[in-house]
């Protein structure tokens, strides 16, 4: 029989194991776009739902696995996301056209939607003392970085010696052995209170996720003022409306309003959000430029965006050191600060920037980014009662994932929509004849910028791609100001909200603290 110390070491090697199969495909898709693209003919709108058709369950359904996690088991819960991500894997590695490739991407989705919250929850369970838990979510928070990080090798790699669908192999054997193990050593645990499932929450918060995320896609790609994205829009704002009056009246919402009163789970929330929504969206928008723009292979491109998750994976150990020296407000604003400066400095890139003038704007943006992935988990869950912690896990999990599911629909359409516009006048500057460049254009709004780099167009093709990558470049910056703003405005919120915790009155000897007590934050 497991005694406790075995039980959570278990818990905390499978919950690190979970999230890192979990987030694989973040950053192991991006580099790739450009290799998908030529390969199935996507166009930039059916390329933003490689990325979306992943991120964009995980966001809509997170919160209920983490009730169907309290309810029913977090082990097996946790079971059935591992499955799903073999599953999603083993589908998109055999895909043969971008629609296979969305189901596979969002059969992972699924199962990264039950990973997430069950594995935080598992953790809180094993580690009740709120500040040896924070080091293990920093383990967590640490595993996490590093399937960010390592994604981009095992995708250059494999890109340089087999085709593109290779690089959904490792999840499947992974999942596979991390099931195998997790079926007999793995301890289970519920919420210590009642819950049921809230389908009324549940189906508005689905709706409202993914009528935002397809009306500003499709938007991006055919302009917000046609009637389906007009009406997907207002249906996504109607649904969230919804979500939020069926939660205040719920018996057991799957996020409770009370979460809210606590201004540090408020605070890491909207972080979350935006940090994610300008994260995820630049990965997207960076790896075009390194196909489109500076043409380079998918290994050269990966050590360039490595180079952020990495710097996140190096700054996350003395971060998780910092926590209980220097207040989460601290290192939160301050890493949001880093990360709008980094962004801001990246305006500049042209077409031949070299690698060291990028590199150490890279790395400066993984610094910021690891100043702030790790407190922020940490201090969202330690921040609530401790029976709310798994709720207050899965909270912060959806919010970062609806921020991961906008952000390339968000960038992605403001990319798209600039470029588009300043192509006609880029054509002309770059002396394309007029006939040429009015077929330019209309392949560009038709089939995507990547459609334009593979035209033949005889003694102005060299032109042409010079205007697409000024064009490209001219939506690039747009995207980074847009980035760079929502991380000051998250720095603000946090500055604003993350107050130290009033000193509490420490509880008789005969009361000792329960699973209702709040736990003071970090």
């Amino acid at each position: 029989m497991q005694g406790p110390r075995t039980g959570r070491g278990v818990t905390l090697v499978m919950a690190c194991l979970g999230v890192f199969v979990a987030y694989l495909p973040v950053t192991t898709v991006s580099v790739s776009l450009p290799a998908i693209q030529r390969a199935l003919g996507a166009t930039t709108a059916q390329l933003s739902w490689v990325s979306d058709a992943f991120v964009l369950p995980m966001a809509a359904l997170i919160l209920t696995t983490g009730v169907v996690g309290d309810v029913h088991g977090r082990k097996r819960v946790f079971q059935a996301g591992m499955a799903l991500c073999a599953v999603g894997a083993a589908v998109s590695l055999g895909s043969d056209s971008v629609q296979v490739l969305w189901a596979g991407q969002a059969a992972s989705g699924l199962g990264a939607a039950a990973l997430l919250p069950t594995t935080l929850a598992l953790i809180s369970h094993a580690v009740p003392d709120h500040r040896e838990r924070g080091r293990f979510i920093g383990l967590w928070a640490m595993s996490l970085l590093a399937s960010l990080a390592v994604g981009p090798l095992i995708a250059g790699v494999l890109l340089d010696h087999v085709a593109w669908r290779w690089i959904f192999l490792l999840p499947v054997p992974v999942s596979l052995v991390v099931l195998a193990v997790a079926a007999f050593l793995l301890p289970d645990s519920r919420a210590p209170h009642g819950r049921r499932l809230d389908w009324p929450g549940q189906i508005s918060a689905a709706v409202a996720v993914t009528a935002v995320v397809y009306g500003v896609i499709e938007g991006g790609a055919n302009g917000f003022g046609e009637p389906a994205t007009v009406a997907a829009l207002v249906l996504g704002a109607l649904a969230a409306v919804v979500f939020v009056a069926v939660e205040r009246r719920s018996a057991s919402p799957m996020i409770d309003p009370a979460l809210f009163r606590s201004p540090a789970f408020t605070a890491t929330s909207l972080v979350a959000m935006i940090s994610f929504l300008g994260l995820i969206g630049f990965f997207f928008a960076l790896s075009l430029y390194f196909g489109l723009v500076q043409h380079l292979t998918t290994l050269q491109a990966a050590l360039r965006m490595v180079m952020v998750t990495g710097a996140s994976l190096a700054a996350s150990l003395p971060v998780g050191r910092l926590m209980h020296r220097v207040s989460a407000r601290v290192l939160i604003t301050s890493g949001l600060v880093v990360t709008a400066g980094s962004l801001l400095s990246l305006t500049n890139l042209d077409a031949h920037t070299s690698f060291g003038s990028i590199a150490w704007r890279l790395l400066l943006l993984g610094l910021g980014l690891g100043a702030v992935l790790t407190p922020m988990t940490a201090t969202a869950v330690s921040a609530v009662p401790h029976h709310l912690a798994g709720m207050a896990a899965a909270g912060n999990n959806a919010f970062r994932q609806v921020g991961g599911a906008l952000g390339p629909a968000v960038l992605g359409a403001l990319l798209t929509t600039r470029a588009v516009d300043a192509l006609p006048g880029r054509l002309t500057d770059a002396g394309v004849p007029a006939a040429t460049a009015g077929h330019v254009v209309d392949v560009a709004r038709e089939q995507g910028l990547g459609a334009v780099a593979g035209l033949d167009l005889g003694p102005a093709t060299g032109q042409a791609l010079t205007a697409l990558s000024g064009s490209f470049l001219d939506g690039l910056r747009l995207c980074l100001v847009v980035a760079a703003s929502l991380a000051l405005l998250a720095a603000l919120a946090c500055a604003v909200l993350l107050r130290p915790a009033p000193p509490r009155t420490p509880a008789p000897r005969t009361a000792p603290a329960t699973d209702r007590e709040p736990v003071p934050a970090p």
